[in-house]
């Protein structure tokens, strides 16, 4: 299973950021594009893929799989998809390193395969649950076993996959892509309902391969058996990575810091909601897209922040800016509340305790509840926090730098290539004082 070495960063105060930049291409699209590229019939040219660990995880799985793909340019994927029947057995375990979204994406895709495949990860993705994904599968006929509900996956060939009707307990986009990539190789009519919007890029991205999707309310219907056509896709500017500069520029930027070509998927964008109710000044301004996806320029200009109490609602169209709205709160006059956030669990850590413990690390008041944090604003001290190994904790905490009196050592940050890299680079780009060092 593959590992990345500890490494570490120091992140200095400065007192202001800005400037224009790019983030690298949306992970969630290049892990969809991939994917439905591979067993669409035709050929894909993806174009602003997102090369970063997590993504060629699942360029590798596929390769696994007997798909052929190229690759002209770092940003450039053109994936000759083997059509419905296809792919075929891998010789090895499939491992899928630090990529939470890829293995339970794969699930789905492999579910109702011919043959049986094994899924593994990192030290971290090993801990991770599975049993989510798996019970609505096994309703649909799928055979799966997990170790205690953690990988390794196996997952059975030969089963017959029939579609359902299934509620989603909780707010889940991966889980509700899996069910519906299985749904591909279903009979009949699969729905699945979900208590409040999540991220919709593979209704998105199926539709743009050409199936056929209903959405009625809160419940998205799939007809199973549709074939695939390969097609072209543009991968927008991932916002997640653009969350960490948007939040730098309302913390430190004046005169402005402006993120170019971000994908602004309404399911994705809560946290410029969040920031707004907060008192942030920020701009959007739309671009013409090729492709499902939405895109703008957004620019964030520095200003007093306020303490809110976050409303439940948003919480899932913002799951993985999270971290970094803490760091907001921090910063902020007076106290903010989120609650509704229990997901936050069992990403690569669990981010709500990663967050609490680095906040009190810096001087921040906070209180860690099972589904949320209270944070009393005020700004951050400095101090040497432990990312456990998360990206978004450790790009977090080096966006605190802008607010913090004194410099903040976030160590175990190796795994930022999985999502962001260059993000360094990017950084001090816009002025962030950000030094990289050895191993922690």
């Amino acid at each position: 299973m593959s590992e990345l070495p500890r490494r570490r960063y120091l992140a200095a105060p400065v007192s202001t950021v800005g400037g224009t930049l790019s983030v690298p291409g949306d992970k969630s699209v290049s892990h969809r594009a991939l994917m439905l590229g591979g067993i669409a019939a035709g050929t894909t040219r993806i174009r602003g893929f997102l090369d970063s660990a997590d993504c060629l995880a699942t360029l590798s799985a596929l390769r696994a799989l007997g798909v052929r793909i190229e690759q002209p340019g770092r940003q450039e994927i053109v994936v000759h998809g083997t059509g419905p029947p296809g792919l075929r057995a891998s010789a090895a375990p499939l491992d899928l390193g630090n990529a939470g979204t890829a293995i339970r994406l794969f699930m789905g895709l492999l579910a109702g395969q011919s043959f049986s495949s094994t899924l593994i990860g990192d030290e971290s993705l090993m801990r991770r649950p599975m049993e989510r994904v798996a019970q609505p599968l096994r309703l649909m006929g799928a055979r799966i076993d997990t170790r205690e509900g953690r990988p390794p996956v196996l997952l059975h060939g030969g089963a017959s996959l029939q579609g359902i009707d299934y509620a989603l307990p909780m707010a889940s986009a991966q889980v509700k892509s899996a069910i519906l990539l299985a749904a591909l190789r279903s009979r009949g009519i699969t729905r699945v309902s979900e208590p409040a919007p999540t991220r919709d890029h593979t209704e998105r991205m199926l539709a743009g391969f050409g199936a056929q999707l209903q959405r009625q309310g809160a419940t998205v219907e799939f007809a199973g058996g549709q074939t695939l056509r390969g097609t072209e896709i543009q991968v927008p500017g991932d916002f997640s990575s653009a969350a960490f500069f948007i939040v730098a520029g309302c913390l430190a930027a004046p005169t402005g810091l402006t993120v170019r070509g971000v994908g602004v998927n309404p399911t994705r964008t809560g946290l410029l909601d969040m920031l707004r109710l907060m008192g942030a000044r920020i701009s959007v301004t739309p671009l013409a897209a090729a492709g499902p996806e939405p895109l703008a320029d957004i620019t964030a200009y520095a200003g007093a922040l306020r303490g809110v109490a976050i409303p439940r609602e948003l919480v899932p169209l913002a799951i993985d800016e999270l971290p970094v709205l803490f760091i907001a709160a921090a910063c902020a006059e007076g106290e903010t509340l989120v609650t509704g956030a229990e997901e936050l669990r069992v990403k690569e850590s669990d981010r709500l305790a990663a967050m609490a413990q680095g906040l009190a690390a810096t001087g921040v008041q906070c209180e860690l509840l099972p589904d949320g944090l209270r944070i009393q604003g005020g700004g951050l001290r400095g101090g040497r926090v432990d990312s456990h190994g998360d990206h978004r904790v450790a790009m977090s905490f080096a966006i605190a730098s802008v607010r913090a009196r004194e410099a903040i050592e976030i160590t175990d940050v190796a795994n930022v290539a999985t999502s962001f890299p260059g993000f360094p680079g990017a950084a001090r780009r816009v002025g962030l004082a950000l030094d990289e060092g050895g191993s922690s």
